[in-house]
Order: structure tokens, then C-alpha cells, then sequence
């Protein structure tokens, strides 16, 4: 068979339909997570709103003093998020609970990057700048960033921050879990080390869950029965526990699927075999042909 232009496409065409309809070969996703990272176990029923985990991030990551002072409580009228100059920042809420005198007893809350098993900010970078660290931390490189803020669109938390007031050298900027002082033996986060009620409590994955699970068992009347952060979105190496339902927290309700499992199915089941190439190719060359056939029959008229 001669293999003119209008064969090629026809080729092109049955090919791509053939690989279509090939079953695929890609491979199952897989977690990514290491098997038993660093985490930190935050425990509501303990925090008295001291901000001091804000003063300790400041210092160690060399940010800007908190902007207000730590005993100023008018800082809580306002819900605030992490932003380029501060790390960490923390909440209060009422939920309808009373102390002992009958008065409505406030709930507080330390906001972070949660440093999630299977980030989707690691899954959508594109430059490889976040990556995840065998110890537990969601890692930001910003030399090899190119401000794509993928990153920021895909984590569900809505962490990562960036440096809109920089038009030359822009970050993206959020918690680091202190990765130099605990990449190191007997190292702390800055926040854990400076919080004087013990309200944060830092060690291995799996040894906070044990730690978490026998405070709710061993006082259920004072715990809700779930640890936030087990299971969302795959797990994070954050882990909270409190007295109140999350949901009245802000805590942002989150399946057990983590976020890049969906994403990367379909993107290896999409170039398996290479066969949506081949389909794109197949379109674009039938494309071609159609125009260059309603060139060559416009042609003919005219010269006609």
C-alpha cells in the first residue's frame, strides 16, 4: 500500500483508536508517606491562648515579631490565617461550652501548615521545589521555585502564602516544622519548645496517636472521640484533640482519601502506553487534512 497523506491519517487515526481501547497498564497509586515521621500532638483542652508558639515561631524563623503583643487578647476579635510573616497563628472560639462559674468558655486553636503524609502541594508542584522528607516535613526549596503557586491551589488546608509585595524575588511561605532543629538529634519545633502549658506535644507519628487514643479513652467525658488529623486527607504529622466537635473549629472537613491520589490516577492512566499522545496527534493531523481538503476544493471552484 502506497503511503499517501490521506493513508498517514487514516493510519494515525485507527492507531490511536487501537490504543484506546487497550487496557491500561498503569500501576495502582501509591503512598508516598514515610512510615513513621516526626509529627506534633496539639491538645486543645491545654491551650490558654498565650500566642507564645507564635513568639517562638517568629524567633526561630527570623520573622517579624507577632503583631500584637502576646497578652494583648484583642487580637482574638478577628480570625486569622498564617501569612508571609507569621508561620503560625491562633484562634478563639465559643462553642456554647461554660466553665465552672456559668461563662462561656473559649477553645483555642494553633493554626499551621499540617505537613500532610501525601501533600497535594508536592504532588502539584512542578519544579519539584516542595518536597516530602523522610522525617516528616513538607520541605520548601526556594531555588528551585518558579512561583507557580500550584501549590497554593491545591492544599486543602489553604496554607502556603505568597509574597505578592516581592516583584523580584517572590516566596511562597508557610510553617517548616523547624526542619533544621529536628533534622537534628533531640531537636525541637520552636513552637513546642516554648509553649508553657504543654499543650503541644512532639515525637514520633505513631507514638503521638498511642499518646492521643489513651487521652481520649482514659477521660471520654472530656474529649471528643476523634483525632483530627489520623485519617484526613491520608493523615498529617499534625494531630489534634479537643473537647469540642471540630466542625465548631473551623477544621475543615476532609475525606481519608489523600488529595493526590485522584489526581495522579488519572494523570498515569492518561499517558499509560503513551496513548493520549497518539489520540492528540491523530486529532491534529485529521484536523489538518480537513483544512487542507476545504483549501484544495475552494481552489477548484475558483479555477473553475
Amino acid at each position: 500500500m502506497q503511503l499517501t497523506r490521506r493513508n498517514f491519517f487514516k493510519f494515525m487515526g485507527v492507531t490511536g483508536a487501537s490504543a484506546a481501547a487497550a487496557p491500561s497498564s498503569a500501576q495502582a497509586w501509591q503512598s508516598k508517606a514515610p512510615p513513621d515521621p516526626y509529627g506534633c500532638l496539639v491538645d486543645l483542652t491545654r491551650c490558654i491562648g498565650c500566642r507564645k508558639c507564635e513568639e517562638g515561631c517568629a524567633t526561630v524563623n527570623k520573622l517579624p515579631a507577632p503583631v500584637k503583643a502576646t497578652c494583648d487578647c484583642t487580637v482574638f476579635e478577628k480570625k486569622r490565617r498564617p501569612d508571609v510573616n507569621a508561620f503560625t497563628t491562633v484562634n478563639r472560639y465559643f462553642s456554647g461550652k461554660l466553665d465552672v462559674l456559668d461563662k462561656p468558655s473559649p477553645t483555642y486553636v494553633k493554626v499551621q501548615c499540617m505537613h500532610c503524609q501525601d501533600p497535594a502541594c508536592v504532588s502539584a508542584c512542578i519544579s519539584g521545589a516542595i518536597t516530602k522528607k523522610e522525617n516528616g516535613t513538607v520541605h520548601y526549596n526556594v531555588d528551585r521555585c518558579i512561583g507557580c503557586r500550584y501549590c497554593m491551589v491545591a492544599c486543602p488546608f489553604e496554607i502556603p502564602a505568597y509574597e505578592y509585595h516581592d516583584p523580584i524575588t517572590p516566596e511562597v511561605r508557610k510553617c517548616t516544622f523547624c526542619f533544621d532543629r529536628i533534622s537534628k538529634e533531640g531537636g525541637l519545633p520552636g513552637c513546642a519548645t516554648i509553649c508553657p502549658v504543654e499543650a503541644i506535644t512532639f515525637g514520633k507519628r505513631e507514638t503521638l496517636l498511642k499518646l492521643a487514643k489513651q487521652r481520649i479513652k482514659s477521660d471520654p467525658n472530656k474529649y471528643v472521640d476523634h483525632i483530627y488529623g489520623e485519617k484526613e486527607v491520608g493523615g498529617t504529622s499534625w494531630l489534634y484533640v479537643s473537647s469540642v466537635p471540630f466542625s465548631k473549629l473551623s477544621f475543615p472537613e476532609l475525606p481519608e482519601t489523600p488529595s493526590p491520589k485522584l489526581a495522579e490516577t488519572i494523570q498515569h492512566s492518561l499517558f499509560s502506553y503513551l496513548w493520549s499522545p497518539i489520540l492528540l496527534f491523530g486529532f491534529l493531523g485529521g484536523m489538518m487534512y480537513k483544512f487542507d481538503k476545504k483549501d484544495e476544493n475552494t481552489q477548484d471552484k475558483g479555477g473553475a
